[in-house]
Formats: structure tokens, sequence, C-alpha cells
């Protein structure tokens, strides 16, 4: 037993070494053929409500992200809001109005960045009498009988408009999402589940009117979900009561949320579907009736690639398997309110999820990249929790530079393990890598809540470049707990409410300053990496020359 325990203990220590060499001799020859990939995430970036576009710093902010980050699409809600007078009644006849939308489109489409269409909410006109209300800014969701002719009415006159304005060939790269999160009963659709379908087969029999090559879809549902209290006409929030009971909910086997029954309900109406849309945040905030509270469910870090997964396997048995994924809202949590938005993690997470999940989708929307949002109203702080990667001072937050650097990749990946992504531009060969530190400690839940979590297991980057040309110039860009970590900072100062403009160009300029070093290949064109990574930090490595 002995003889065999010290054969175990030689075994283990060998495997360790094999392993702790394997680590160390990461060899990369960067003349190698990469394999192609699409940078999704620049894809689709979310904003609040139409009307917000029409302020100064919300547009600042827009261009900002899309120069930096690359967001070629923006989605808010609102759009055919009253604040946006899309529908006025003269006389007793329904006159369209479409200055504040051009205005929108206008602006958005002079920075570079198309609109990603959410037809909603309800025109007063539309909407029932006593229509229920969402939101500070008082969204109307309760549909009235005639409401769905009208419907169809608005969104063929808003179509043909959009065609006539920009030009057929312009709105073909559009996309049309049908509400938003309308499985939310009453909250963003007070009617059911068969009166959504309708409303998306109004929408896509009006857009095709039009042309039959524009892309509508939806259902646009909120987060997946491990039980059954979607699958009727309204939400049952009796059968989530199990929930309460169990200790790990990644054991549990989550779902989307109306899919299934879409596509179903647009093969049997022979629809369109173009893209499937969804948000799958990686929470569930499952209501138990009998208690009347809530249980904050926070699933671990690989949820939002089991979720993909699901999606696109369900998506290839359907009637449309060639529809599109596009997750149009996502971030650590659905909740406005939530510290971790303004913190160090959050990069951390993003970069993870987006990295892991290349190849599984079109889009994963950020939801959002301004804290000029007013679902709840105006925050008391100017750090809330707010769901921008830009606050409404203009300080960038360390979810902005998570997306700037995703942004600096190449196109052509070269090497990928869980921590280390390394990629080449096609055009001029350029290496770009991306390194991050998600503690594998921290891994069974996405963070959220005030806790910083800046202690934790640090890893060791070391990986080497070869075949460069002698003397290539490489910049190290580290986002820290003590670089560009703009909550930290802000803290530090004494959290100063409301800051002076003095205060803010400070802020800002910490905000936008990395810890940042130089380092060349050698004679041989042979450059080693050897950095420890910090609990949540990013190290972004760019070749200069």
């Amino acid at each position: 037993m002995r003889i065999l325990k010290n054969i175990i203990c030689i075994a283990i220590v060998l495997l360790s070494f094999l392993f702790s060499n394997a680590q160390k001799n990461i060899q990369i020859d960067v003349n190698q053929q990469g394999v192609t990939f699409e940078h999704y995430w620049s894809k689709v970036v979310g904003a609040g409500r139409a009307n917000e576009a029409l302020r100064a710093g919300w547009l600042e902010q827009m261009q900002q992200v899309q120069e930096n980050c690359g967001f070629q699409y923006v989605r808010f809600h609102g759009l055919f809001h009253d604040d946006m007078f899309p529908v006025i009644i003269e006389k007793g006849k329904t006159v369209y109005n479409w200055q504040y939308i051009d205005d929108v489109f206008d602006r958005l489409l002079d920075l570079n960045v198309k609109p990603f269409v959410e037809l909603a909410f309800l025109p007063s006109s539309m909407a029932a009498e006593d229509s229920k209300t969402v939101f500070w800014w008082k969204a109307k969701v309760t549909p009235k009988e005639d409401t769905f002719a009208q419907w169809f009415d608005l969104i063929k006159a808003f179509t043909q408009h959009c065609v006539d304005r920009y030009g057929i060939e312009e709105v073909l790269t559009w996309y049309f999402e049908v509400w938003n999160e309308p499985n939310l009963y009453p909250f963003f659709w007070h009617g059911t589940k068969s009166q959504y379908f309708e409303m998306y087969k109004q929408s896509a029999l009006a857009v095709k009117s039009i042309d039959s090559r524009l892309k509508i879809g939806g259902p646009s549902t909120s987060n997946f979900v491990p039980d059954a209290r979607f699958d009727g006409e309204i939400i049952n929030n009796h059968v989530s009561e199990e929930i309460f009971k169990i200790e790990d909910i990644n054991a549990l086997k989550w779902h989307g949320v109306w899919i299934e029954d879409f596509l179903k309900y647009c093969k049997k109406e022979n629809l369109p579907v173009d893209f499937v849309s969804t948000h799958p945040y990686p929470t569930d905030y499952a209501f138990n009736p009998e208690t009347g509270k809530g249980r904050g469910l926070t699933r671990y870090v690989h949820s939002v690639k089991e979720d993909l997964i699901w999606l696109k396997n369900t998506i290839s048995k359907s009637a449309y398997p060639n529809a599109e994924i596009h997750l149009t809202e996502w971030n650590t949590s659905p909740s406005s309110r939530d510290a971790m938005h303004d913190r160090l993690p959050a990069a951390a997470y993003i970069v993870k999820s987006n990295l892991d999940c290349i190849g599984l989708t079109n889009s994963l929307a950020f939801w959002t990249f301004t804290d000029i949002f007013e679902e709840k109203g105006g925050a008391s702080s100017i750090f809330h929790g707010g769901f921008g990667m830009i606050n409404y001072q203009g300080l960038v937050k360390p979810s902005y530079h998570a997306y700037r650097m995703l942004n600096q990749l190449g196109n052509q990946q070269l090497y990928k393990n869980e921590y280390l992504f390394i990629s080449k531009k096609s055009d001029d060969k350029k290496i770009v890598a991306l390194a991050y530190n998600y503690p594998k400690e921290y891994e069974n839940a996405v963070p959220s809540g005030t806790n910083k979590r800046e202690s934790g297991t640090s890893k060791q980057l070391n990986f080497t470049l070869k075949n460069l040309k002698p003397g290539t110039l490489f910049e190290l860009e580290i986002l820290d707990k003590d670089h560009g970590n703009i909550h930290n900072f802000w803290e530090a100062m004494g959290k100063p409410e409301p800051p002076t403009r003095e205060q803010i160009k400070i802020m800002k300029a910490f905000a936008n300053t990395m810890n940042k070093k130089f380092v060349k290949a050698n004679s041989n064109g042979m450059l080693n990496i050897n950095h420890e990574i910090t609990p949540w930090s990013l190290v972004l490595i760019k070749q200069i020359n």
C-alpha cells in the first residue's frame, strides 16, 4: 500500500510539473493562419429610451463608444411613446408625426450608428383607457380591442417612411424587433402570450408589406428560467416555489422563455422570423406567492454560454434554422441599481463571457452604454449602480474599458485558453492579445452587489510570440483596481456629491489612465510576456509597429 501511495504521489508531482511547464512554454507562431471570427460584441449596444437620444450628453457618449468600442447599432425603448409624438389626433383623424424619430435616426446615422429598431410601446391612442404603465416615464402597455389593426397601420406607415427617407438599401441593414420582454406580465405587456403573438404577426406583415427583405424578429423575452412559470398565457409564479428549496441553482436545467412556442406559432401562421431575440441575464428574480417575497438568484459565470448553446440548438431544430440570434439586452444583472455595474469585476465578466461565446450568437448587446437612463427616474448619486458603461458626468467605468479592449482585437484567433486570447489582424498582420483574471473561486456566481472583490487568486500570464520582426514593439495596457477603476478613485476622493467641475476633470483623467508598459521582441524575433494578473484585471497586449 505504501508503495502504491508513493507511486501516486510521484505521478501527481510529475503531472503537476508537466502541466506547469506546458503553461510556461506556450509558444505562438505569429505567421500561422488564424481562425476568422466575428466581433459580435461590437454589433449592438443598448440605451434607455428614444427621447433620451435627443440630449447632447447622450449623443456625445454615443459617439465616444462608437469610435472606441466599435458599436454598429443601438437599441432603445419608447420609439412610439407619447414623448416622441408619433401619433397625433387632429379633428378626430390620425396623423403620423415622424419629426422626433427622424431627429434621432438622422443623428445616429451621422455618427455611423444604425438603429436596432424596437417596435414599442403603445401611443395613447392605441392603449386602453386605463392602461398599465411601466417606468418613471409611464410607457403604456395595455392594448385595447382595436389596437392590432391600428398597430399594423402605424408600423406600415413608419416602415414606409424610413425607406422613403433613408433608402431601401440602408433600411435593409436594420433590424425590426417586436416589443420588449412581453412575458413579464403585467409590467412590459399587460396582455396574454397569444395577444403578443398577434402583435408580432401584425408587425411582421406590416414591415414585410413594404419589402419582403426587411428583417423582423422577436420575441424579445426576459431571463432564462428553470421552471414552467411562463408556459401558460400569463406568468404563474406558483410553479417557482420549488426553487426556494434548492441550494445549487446551477444544477437546474434553464431554458429560454416563449422561444419554442414563438417559433411554432410563426411556422403555423407562415410568418417570417429573420432573427430570434431574448435577454440572457445571468440572474432570475423568482417570486414566492406564498410569502410575497422574491429570491434574487445569481447564476454562475458559465450560464450565458449554456443559455446560448440551448438557444442555438433550439433554433437549429425549428422551421427557422437560419435565423440570426440577437441577445438584445445583457449585463451582470437586470437591476439599474446594482453597485457591481460601476466596479472592476464587471469588466472581467464582460471579457470572459464574450470570448467564451464566440460563434454562438450574432450579437450580445450590453445594456447600456450610458447612465443617461431614466427607467426609475434620475439617480441621487453619480455612481448608483446604473447600467451604463459611462456615467452621467461622462466618467468611463471598467465596463467601458472591457469593450474598448475587445474592440482592438484582430479578426483571426491564434490561441485561446481560460484566461488568454491571442489574435491577429488580417489586414496589417499585427498581433493583439487580451488576458483577464476571473478568479476561479468566484465562478459559482456572477458578481453583484457592493462587494469590491479585490482579493482573490492571481493568474500567471506566461507565453511567447515567435517569428516576429526583431525589435517589434508591444504595449501592455493594464486595467486593475488601481488603474482605470473610477469607483475606487471616487471613494478615495471622499465621494464628492456632486463633484465640482475641476474634480470631474481630475476623475476623467484617472478613469482613462491605464498602467502601461512597453516591451520589444529580441534579436531572434521572440517576445516572452511574463506578467501576474491580479484578480479581476484585464491586460491588453498590442503590437505597435
